[in-house]
């Protein structure tokens, strides 16, 4: 049976505006990659299965944020991803424009009909693309969600008297 495409995703010309994009793209991309892999370390590094830490261990990965002209590059290392420095080629990148991945995030809208659409894009080790989405799939709560309790957590951490974690 086929599935009719969310009507949100037929609005195609809803980017960020000119001067957003243009300020973003205009920012050196190492320490954009620092803040995105905090950001993945705080809220996905702990639902991550030890077979796909092993398969991500070493691949290099890109998340490119098509109407913002800005991309995270990053890799998985040992326990934690870490940043990476904008290399010519990566195993994988994902593209898509902000509001997309805003709407993957919430799980408002479904990775396949968003590829399907055009709207998302995956390119180079196919393999991986599919670890990475079943993965994400496989994750009960929305990333919003997860990173609202990180955020939580590290909060809570910074409390007077609070114990340290490691």
């Amino acid at each position: 049976m086929m599935q009719t495409a969310n009507p949100t995703i037929k609005r195609t010309g809803q980017t960020l505006p000119a001067p957003v994009a243009a300020f973003f793209g205009r920012l050196p991309p190492f320490p954009g990659s620092l803040l995105f892999v905090t950001g993945l370390n705080l809220t996905l590094r702990q639902h991550l299965p030890a077979d796909v830490r092993a398969s991500l261990q070493g691949r290099s990965l890109r998340i490119s944020v098509r109407d913002a002209a800005v991309s995270f590059d990053f890799e998985w290392q040992g326990e934690r991803f870490a940043a990476r420095r904008r290399a010519p080629q990566v195993d994988l990148e994902i593209a898509a424009s902000a509001r997309d991945f805003l709407a993957l995030a919430r799980r408002e809208e479904d990775p396949d009909t968003l590829f399907f659409c055009r709207r998302l894009s995956m390119e180079g080790d196919t393999e991986l693309g599919l670890l990475v989405k079943n993965t994400l799939d496989a994750i009960e709560a929305p990333m919003l969600d997860l990173a609202r309790q990180a955020l939580q957590r590290w909060l809570q951490g910074l409390r007077p008297g609070a114990p340290r974690r490691g």
